[in-house]
């Protein structure tokens, strides 16, 4: 637990930015391009998408101790508050061609789907439960020396 609460204690929403990606006009459409270690800063490993979501219903709820991650609004829009431990901040999703990189060490949340939207997630590791935090006490108690500088 020590190595996670250095970790996190380094993490800071700062760290997270919203990444536009490439969009490609076309008479026939738009094509955007994700390619990693270019529009990114990690290698693909993982990628999955949300869709059907109900009304109020939230999603994520967790931290990771080691995984980066690109969230996109591929269709509709939907908002992600990311939380440090110390200060939160909430961002709206609603352009294909714009992700929001979320660093290792942020709780985040996903809520306020509209009717068909579908959000992409982009992934720097495969998955491995050992690398979520699910319970945001101890995700405060692994930030809490940030409290204190």
């Amino acid at each position: 637990m020590a190595d996670n609460a250095i970790a996190h204690s380094n993490s800071s929403i700062d760290m997270c930015r919203l990444v536009k990606l490439s969009k490609h006009h076309h008479d026939n459409g738009n094509l955007t391009v994700v390619e990693d270690c270019n529009e990114i800063p990690f290698k693909i490993k993982r990628t999955y998408y949300l869709y059907d979501i109900p009304g109020g219903v939230e999603r994520g709820g967790h931290s990771h101790k080691a995984l980066y991650q690109l969230i996109v609004a591929i269709s509709g829009a939907f908002d992600v508050t990311i939380d440090d431990g110390v200060k939160s901040l909430t961002v709206t999703l609603n352009r294909p061609y714009e992700g929001l990189l979320i660093v290792p060490g942020i709780w985040r949340t996903l809520e306020n789907f509209s009717s068909g939207s579908v959000c992409a997630v982009i992934a720097s590791e495969h998955y491995d439960e050992d690398d979520y935090i699910r319970d945001y006490n101890e995700f405060k108690q692994l930030t809490a020396c940030k409290r204190k500088e």
